[in-house]
């Protein structure tokens, strides 16, 4: 795949823009998706589609580092990661499919996805400043989760929030972080915050990857660009990891929170 990739494609802003988003996405836990697909298309001028289809596959490479780190803290319940799949991997296929048939979409259909993108910033942003708020509603009067409990059986629920998740991530790469994690913290309120984490992120990592392939099969994803993305990327969320526990959540999360809104409103009325 970097057969087609020399040092004279690398471009310094691409992999400013990489480093950025990955060090953000390494202080926070969320917005991977969130940033970099408004980035790509606000910032350097990249269709929309282009820009969620390699954001997907971008999105994925660092979800398996997260994913990996979990797994070994052993923070993730496969229990429901397999039951989100069960929902979202089908739904993801389906889109794609229905995707494929209209080929490159024309101007108006790029106008309806970046409402889409929009909208996802938005909802993202509500659930990224608010997740703790809905967290503590849902734990209301449930017990104190013992160690090595595992999730209560929510399974049709965590079915229908994959396929809803399979279907907005496959079209604007959005929704796999904070409003992931938000729904399951309603759906398994006595579970830890840690283990929410960690399954939602394992969860992402068969998802983003399906759906980057199918863009890529498609024709919406550019390999310059994702080289250019991940080769800032990576140093820039070990960075964000280590220096995440010395930031403070409490101006962390309104910050976030912010540029997503934003971002959210130059895309519905751009």
């Amino acid at each position: 795949m970097l057969a087609h990739f020399d040092l004279a494609q690398i471009d310094a802003l691409h992999v400013f823009a990489g480093l950025l988003v990955g060090f953000l996405v390494g202080l926070t836990g969320v917005g991977g998706g969130s940033l970099m697909t408004p980035v790509l298309v606000l910032l350097f001028g990249v269709s929309p589609t282009t820009a969620v289809g390699t954001d997907l596959l971008f999105a994925s490479t660092t979800k398996i580092v997260g994913s990996a780190i979990h797994g070994t803290r052993h923070s993730v319940d496969w229990s429901i990661v397999r039951r989100m799949a069960m929902g979202s991997v089908p739904a993801a296929i389906v889109t794609l499919a229905l995707m494929s048939q209209f080929g490159h979409p024309p101007r108006a259909a790029n106008h309806t996805l970046m409402v889409v993108l929009g909208a996802m910033l938005v909802l993202t942003a509500i659930a990224t400043l608010f997740q703790k708020r809905l967290a503590a509603f849902a734990r209301a009067g449930v017990p104190e989760p013992v160690e090595g409990e595992h999730a209560p059986s929510a399974p049709g629920r965590t079915i229908l929030l994959g396929a809803v998740l399979g279907v907005a991530v496959t079209m604007s790469s959005v929704g796999a972080g904070a409003i992931g994690v938000t729904a399951l913290l309603m759906l398994y309120p006595a579970l830890r915050v840690a283990r929410i984490v960690g399954s939602d992120i394992a969860h992402a990592v068969p998802l983003t990857m399906i759906a980057g392939f199918g863009h890529w099969v498609i024709g919406d994803v550019s390999l310059v660009l994702l080289v250019n993305l991940l080769i800032g990327s990576l140093p820039g969320v070990v960075v964000g990891s280590l220096l995440s526990t010395r930031s403070p959540d409490y101006v962390l999360r309104p910050v976030l929170a912010a540029v997503l809104l934003f971002s959210g409103y130059k895309l519905i009325t751009g």
